[in-house]
């Protein structure tokens, strides 16, 4: 509400008590609409896209397609679903929950580790109450998804919609007690203690987790302890103007030998221009590494050793609710991948593929 200035002296005192009424009246019709806010809510997303490489093979046999990115998502050839995502929440003042729950392709990748104990586990994607200890102090409980990496399991908060290397051989989601703490304007610190990564129901080794997050003005470093394993992230990104945004991550995974678990490191831009209020385009360059057979590029190198380049090109229009993204990807591999087929079902050193895709959020 505008403050108002008055510049002469108001000898009508009528004139002034129906001011103030009217003040008054606005004030508290501003604060029943705050009392009246409803504090239950429900938002999610759908989503659904068209697929095809243009120099390999576009069949799926028993349903998984014989060559697609090693990356998570949209690998489905032809029209395929991606997943509906219905989030239910509650905020009060001091205390609230979230339950976030997928349907389709996309929620049974992302929920790939369960369902171990119940019959459903695999349409929960989050399940998690919190509290407000203070202001600058929250405690979260249940099963949220990762804090590492720049992307997401949902495509509303991804601006490309196939997802990168980094993201998919990072965790997912962890089921275990985080605690946020705001410690200045630009300063904040998370400690967690959860089960081991993406085990989310229960913990069936009776080991755990630990993570840990610095923030600062939007640039976070990242750290996860797990089992002999450990991973270091960084996620940021920069307005460089008004319309032109530079996203970054980069990430090493040091794999425990003894268990058979490799190793990874890779970086990725994410420059982006909005050309209207209604599109942008942007870009997505990634490199990513990996030793000991790790299994994220399908190279069977002697050594175990292998690498990757992709370049991913997305335009993003917005329609209302509605977002259509058109993209172009290239992945060149080090050597001859088994996830990168010619029509023939020969392993080759690229493959690039086009896609379309539509995603409507409430």
């Amino acid at each position: 509400m505008k403050a108002i200035t008055y510049t002469k002296y108001i000898k009508n005192f009528s004139l002034l008590g129906l001011m103030l009424l009217a003040t008054t009246a606005t004030f508290a019709q501003e604060e029943e609409a705050e009392d009246t806010t409803p504090k239950f809510t429900i938002s999610g997303s759908i989503d659904a896209y068209y697929r095809a490489n243009l120099n390999g093979d576009n069949s799926a046999p028993d349903g998984v397609p014989n060559t697609a990115p090693g990356s998570s998502f949209a690998n489905l050839p032809g029209f395929a679903l991606g997943m509906a995502n219905v989030v239910l929440g509650y905020d009060g003042e001091k205390a609230g929950f979230v339950a976030d729950l997928v349907f389709g392709p996309r929620g049974t990748d992302a929920i790939f580790a369960s369902p171990i104990y119940s019959a459903t586990g695999n349409i929960v994607n989050q399940l998690y109450g919190y509290w407000n200890v203070s202001e600058n102090v929250k405690l979260t409980l249940g099963n949220f998804n990762t804090f590492l990496g720049y992307e997401v399991i949902s495509p509303v908060a991804n601006f490309n919609y196939s997802t990168s290397y980094l993201f998919s051989y990072g965790p997912f989601s962890h089921t275990g007690l985080k605690a946020d703490f705001t410690l200045s304007e630009d300063f904040s610190l998370m400690l967690a203690v959860m089960n081991q990564t993406d085990i989310t129901e229960l913990n069936l080794t009776g080991k755990y987790a630990y993570g840990a997050q610095l923030g600062y003005s939007g640039q976070y470093l990242n750290l996860l302890i797990d089992n002999g394993s450990y991973e270091i992230d960084y996620t940021g990104g920069f307005d460089l103007s008004d319309d032109f945004f530079l996203g970054i991550n980069a990430a090493y995974f040091d794999g425990d030998e003894d268990q058979g678990i490799g190793s990874f490191a890779g970086a990725a831009l994410y420059p982006q221009y909005a050309t209207s209020e209604n599109f942008t385009i942007g870009l997505r360059g990634e490199y990513f590494s990996e030793t000991d057979g790790f299994g994220a590029i399908g190279v069977d190198s002697a050594d175990g050793d292998a690498s990757v380049f992709a370049v991913t090109l997305t335009g993003s229009a917005t329609i209302g609710n509605l977002m259509i993204k058109p993209e172009l990807r290239l992945d060149t591999a080090s050597d001859d991948s088994a996830y990168f087929l010619d029509n023939d079902l020969m392993a080759q050193k690229s493959l690039s593929s086009f896609l379309l895709a539509a995603i409507y959020s409430f």
